[in-house]
């Protein structure tokens, strides 16, 4: 992988590809900002270039545009620096969990206890070059030093990183996609100042498993900190009854385990 892919959060903008452009253009755009692909105060590709990225016309783009301003996510500047920039602040859904489905919650944590210790995994396997290295590096100082409004897109864009030096572009828009769902959810929970020491903790803790190449290390270590998540989440929006159970073995589930 090359260090100039890196560089480009634009990569994950995929193409619009219903009919529901401008909804799905938002949903675009919202899934980068809470990944942190996109991150605060960081200004937004030209209107031609994120036209094109997400194959829609500029009209529609504009009016999407418009509405993220409208609801506080982009800011909009005028003169010699002007653009369109993500707002410096955390966004938060100020419906907390009403109207979530517990299922909805249980869905999320199963698919991502099944692709995000597998990446870790791949990741330890993987030779990685120096600029890989250096990527994942860079995002765990990033999240490991975030002040707590900037913690959640900062630590998205971790996890989606061992994806990315994992090899597979399709597991890292996979592990993208299932990030910003989990992302969603964790906005709708209370921030947890003492939380962040102990998930910083297992983030070095993968890190330095993929580094040294212990794929089964990486997977456990990514394992233990995915229940973490799950724990917090399943109380504050779960049912006692809606709990995933991730799996114990280095193997992951299979798909009869997944599907019962």
């Amino acid at each position: 992988m090359e260090e100039a892919s890196f560089e480009t959060p634009a990569r994950f903008l995929r193409p619009v590809r219903s009919g529901n452009a401008f909804e799905e253009t938002i949903e675009r755009l919202l899934q980068n900002i809470k990944l942190g692909l996109f991150s605060a105060g960081a200004k937004l590709p030209a209107e031609r270039e994120l036209a094109e990225l997400l194959g829609v016309s500029r009209a529609t783009l504009r009016d999407a545009l418009a509405e993220l301003q409208k609801a506080g996510y982009v800011e909009v500047q005028r003169g010699r620096y002007g653009g369109t920039y993500v707002a410096k602040r955390r966004f938060v859904d100020p419906g907390r969990s009403a109207g979530l489905n517990p299922d909805e919650v249980e869905d999320v944590l199963t698919f991502r206890s099944v692709l995000e210790p597998a990446a870790a995994s791949l990741a330890a396997k993987a030779r990685l070059s120096p600029a890989q290295r250096r990527h994942l590096l860079d995002t765990l100082a990033e999240v490991a030093s975030a002040p707590s409004d900037l913690y959640r897109p900062k630590d998205a864009r971790f996890h989606v990183a061992i994806a990315e030096v994992a090899g597979s572009p399709s597991l890292a828009a996979a592990v993208a996609d299932v990030r910003a769902r989990v992302s969603d959810l964790l906005d709708r929970i209370p921030f947890l100042e003492p939380n962040l020491e102990h998930s910083n903790r297992q983030h070095q803790a993968i890190v330095d498993a993929i580094l040294r190449g212990d794929d089964e290390a990486a997977f456990k270590a990514t394992q233990d900190h995915l229940e973490g998540t799950a724990s917090l989440l399943n109380g504050f929006l779960g049912s006692p009854d809606t709990a995933p159970k991730p799996p114990n073995s280095r193997a992951g589930p299979s798909i009869a385990d997944v599907l019962n």
